[in-house]
């Protein structure tokens, strides 16, 4: 399981949230007093995009209805949610930042691609 390029660092900024895709996986990624963070990007409440939330003192915040996950272990620490979302190894190396994804990443309850249906 390698380490694999999602971004520049700049696209990052010091208390943003924002989703990055990699192959299937759809990922968000955060940046906190100066760390990267990965996650799964959807909230294990009502599966919002967690990419539309905030970077906090306290955690990741999901943008609909409140709820805040620890940047490390992903353990839900605000209600309503109460099921941890999945957190990825992620680094900065000479200005890129790159995220570790397990084979099973793309799953049921991990990041994946939204689809969107076709509507005619």
């Amino acid at each position: 399981m390698d380490y694999q390029r999602v971004a520049r660092s700049g696209q990052v900024p010091e208390g943003v949230v924002r989703r990055f895709f990699v192959g299937e996986a759809e990922i968000a990624v955060a940046r906190w007093a100066g760390r990267i963070y990965a996650m799964s990007n959807y909230c294990t409440h009502l599966d919002c995009l967690l990419s539309s939330g905030h970077a906090t003192e306290d955690g990741l915040l999901c943008s609909c209805h409140g709820s805040v996950f620890d940047y490390e272990s992903g353990e839900p620490i605000t209600p309503p949610a109460t099921k941890p979302i999945r957190v990825y190894p992620a680094k900065e190396e000479e200005g890129e930042i790159f995220v570790r994804l397990p084979p099973d990443a793309v799953s049921a309850d991990g990041p994946r691609r939204r689809h969107l249906g076709v509507t005619g």
